[in-house]
């Protein structure tokens, strides 16, 4: 054989070779966001379950349920770990910019006196338009329910977001 001719098919196999495995690896990638989009998806219905469960400082179930505490048991049923607090669960996962939230970021406020305290946290369950960012959390005087979070109160009491997939 020429060594023309082994160029040639040592080229053809070098892209058959590169064709092969970024099929392969597109299927991983698509198999991997499949598994997050149902982990996402069961965190959600499992926090929307909780909406009209009254607040409860500390509470974790049906009875009475705080912020952190409804993150909390909602990622458990997904097979995930969180932490306990609104305030640990702030410091994990990777910053999202307010204007770039998505489904499933975490959002978390400063409720407080101190402004920069972080006290309050919810999750991202639906993002309906750049103005209308549906989020679900345990308010103090209402229970669980969702909120747009483009809203004055919230907006102003916003401190940072995370997403954790």
């Amino acid at each position: 054989m020429t060594q023309h001719k082994s160029s040639k098919l040592y080229f053809f196999q070098l892209l058959i070779t590169i064709l092969v495995l970024t099929t392969l690896s597109s299927c991983i990638t698509s198999k991997k966001a499949k598994i997050r989009e149902r982990k996402l998806d069961t965190i959600i219905a499992t926090s929307r379950s909780y909406i009209g469960t009254p607040y409860k400082w500390g509470g974790v179930n049906r009875s009475g349920m705080d912020c952190s505490g409804l993150l909390y048991v909602s990622f458990k049923s997904a097979g995930m770990t969180i932490p306990r607090t609104s305030a640990e669960q702030s410091k994990t996962g990777g910053k999202v910019k307010f204007r770039k939230l998505k489904k499933g970021d975490l959002v978390f406020f400063a409720m407080g006196k101190r402004r920069r305290k972080i006290t309050h946290v919810g999750l991202v369950t639906e993002v309906r338009s750049k103005n209308d960012v549906r989020f679900i959390h345990a308010s103090s005087s209402l229970g669980v329910i969702e909120t747009n979070i483009y809203t004055d109160y919230y907006t102003k009491k916003f401190r940072k977001a995370r997403r954790y997939f």
